[in-house]
């Protein structure tokens, strides 16, 4: 299928004129919290070909989502990203794309490149529809709901290439999810071998996302007994934030003991070492391909998640934990085994890739590239970055390491203030501490 899709489009003349412009593999995890990453500090997680990007490539520590304004903060990270607008200049809810908010991959389409998609698409079938040429093992969703196949057998999609994607359209496949995304990419990325046009190919998996089911191996890789309590478990959060009754938060019962955390990330790492594995799949067919030496490698992940930490499961909070994602990139012109401490956006990726493969920017995309810090690692970045949960949490997370929340909740105002740099788990709230009155306010 895909080298009919090639060669009808080589034959129409959509082809890109400058010499060998750079492939973008786009890989976007589901629910990644930016801490699990052997080679980035977590000894206690298996992640060899995510470790092995991070020494290829340059790694930014402190990207983040922006938040939500609906409990499904996947859909408005996907719109983010697409379009590389913030939070409040998205439509709506946040899940669906407007024909006047420009995506990345109709920029890449126009400049002469084949997109393909697989995996999740949180957003509305005609934004797919306007955004892919090819793709298969496409998921509209947010989750594997249990009941209808789990991660174990999903309900996917076939590419229709005139887009109209009916609900009866779907089928439930047997395999793994993120084994079947990695094999349509890889099928993918053997066809590219007939043609010379360039590719942008955007795996979205659905892993670690609930439920939490890994497969074996990984499954035993991962004892509770053996998996390290996070330094800001407690048994309940000490507040209400607005959303503790949502279906995130009633996965295991209340109040959190330390053996339900403990056997949670134990589930939540065999995911991401699973996870991990596929996209050591789909390397290697890149390398097969011949393609690797032209190709922008980007990792990325949608949300964190709070798996225990201060009492909570899921992520619709504005912790770092779950505001905080990995970015990893690597390819050609990227250094290499570097780490930069910049703070950056979800929504950055798309000006970042338009300068880097030198198309130009539409003007409706509001995020700023990180190539400037990518090549010079002094270079000042954003002041703060701004955080949002529906009406009811906003946030502001300062380049000095501070961090501000406050909550509005059944007519309760709740306030927190964190150091970063002493109390990086947030455990310590000092917003009575008179001492922390001066530190400057960001407009």
């Amino acid at each position: 299928m895909y080298r009919l899709i090639l060669l009808l489009l080589w034959m129409t003349g959509c082809h890109i004129s400058q010499p060998e412009p750079l492939n973008v593999l786009f890989i976007y995890t589901d629910d990644q919290r930016y801490d699990t990453i052997g080679g980035l500090g977590n000894p206690e997680i298996k992640t060899p070909n995510l470790d092995a990007l991070v020494k290829r490539g340059t790694t930014f520590t402190h990207a983040h989502t922006m938040g939500g304004l609906q409990a499904a903060l996947c859909a408005p990270s996907r719109s983010m990203l697409m379009t590389g607008r913030p939070l409040f200049r998205l439509d709506a809810l946040g899940d669906r794309i407007p024909i006047d908010h420009v995506m990345l991959p109709e920029i890449l389409t126009d400049a002469g490149y084949i997109t393909f998609a697989t995996g999740k698409w949180h957003n509305d079938r005609a934004s797919f529809v306007r955004a892919f040429q090819a793709g298969d093992h496409i998921f509209f969703g947010g989750m594997h709901m249990p009941e209808v196949g789990g991660h174990e057998a999903p309900e996917l999609f076939e590419f229709d290439p005139t887009g109209a994607y009916p609900n009866d359209g779907r089928r439930q496949v047997n395999g793994y999810s993120s084994t079947l995304f990695a094999d349509a990419t890889i099928d993918f990325l053997s066809e590219l071998r007939s043609t010379d046009q360039p590719f942008f190919a955007y795996v979205s998996f659905t892993s670690p996302h609930d439920p939490r089911t890994p497969p074996e191996p990984f499954r035993s890789w991962y004892h509770p007994d053996s998996v390290s309590l996070p330094p800001n478990f407690l048994p309940a959060h000490p507040f209400d934030i607005g959303h503790l009754d949502i279906r995130g938060e009633h996965l295991r019962s209340h109040p959190r003991t330390e053996e339900m955390v403990r056997e949670e990330l134990a589930l939540y790492y065999g995911m991401v070492s699973e996870l991990d594995a596929q996209i050591g799949r789909i390397l290697d067919a890149l390398e097969a391909s011949g393609l690797s030496e032209n190709t922008l490698i980007i990792v990325a992940g949608d949300n964190g998640l709070a798996v225990g930490s201060h009492g909570l499961l899921a992520k619709q909070n504005l912790y770092e934990h779950s505001m905080r994602v990995p970015l990893i990139l690597a390819g050609p012109g990227i250094p290499s085994n570097e780490q930069r401490s910049q703070l950056v956006y979800i929504f950055d990726i798309f000006p970042t890739i338009a300068e880097l493969l030198e198309i130009p920017l539409p003007q409706t995309v509001d995020g700023e590239s990180i190539v400037q810090w990518i090549e010079d690692p002094q270079s000042s970045g954003r002041d703060a970055v701004f955080l949002a949960y529906r009406d009811l949490q906003r946030g502001i997370r300062t380049a000095d390491g501070w961090k501000y929340i406050q909550y509005q909740v059944n007519g309760v105002h709740t306030q927190q203030l964190f150091d970063l740099n002493s109390d990086p788990f947030e455990t310590r709230n000092l917003i009575a501490d008179s001492s922390y009155s001066t530190i400057p306010e960001y407009s």
